[in-house]
């Protein structure tokens, strides 16, 4: 009876170690250089959008948007399409209007 007493308590150790192991992963962050690379080929792939007229920076999840844009509707993409990006947490939209 001792026996199985033990191996329920070393079973039941393990099993909550692994799910806190598991709850960890969930938020593991995404490199900076990684997001940024990210959103320009996610800009660079939408026609409507002029890319390079667009600079992308990332400090610890948070991209920075710069650069001089045609209409205000591309700046709204541009947000939209930087939101769908893994590992962005916010966005800092310093965009200016030609």
């Amino acid at each position: 009876m001792k026996n199985i007493k033990y191996l329920f308590t070393i079973c039941t150790a393990i099993l909550f170690m692994s799910i806190s192991g598991c709850a960890s992963m969930t938020g593991e962050q995404v490199p900076d250089n990684v997001i940024t690379s990210r959103v320009k080929t996610a800009l660079a792939s939408d026609p409507s959008l002029k890319a390079t007229d667009l600079n992308v920076e990332t400090y610890e999840g948070v991209v920075q948007l710069s650069g001089f844009v045609n209409s205000p509707s591309v700046i709204h993409r541009a947000e939209a399409i930087t939101r769908t990006v893994m590992g962005v947490k916010s966005i800092q939209n310093d965009m200016r209007l030609k």
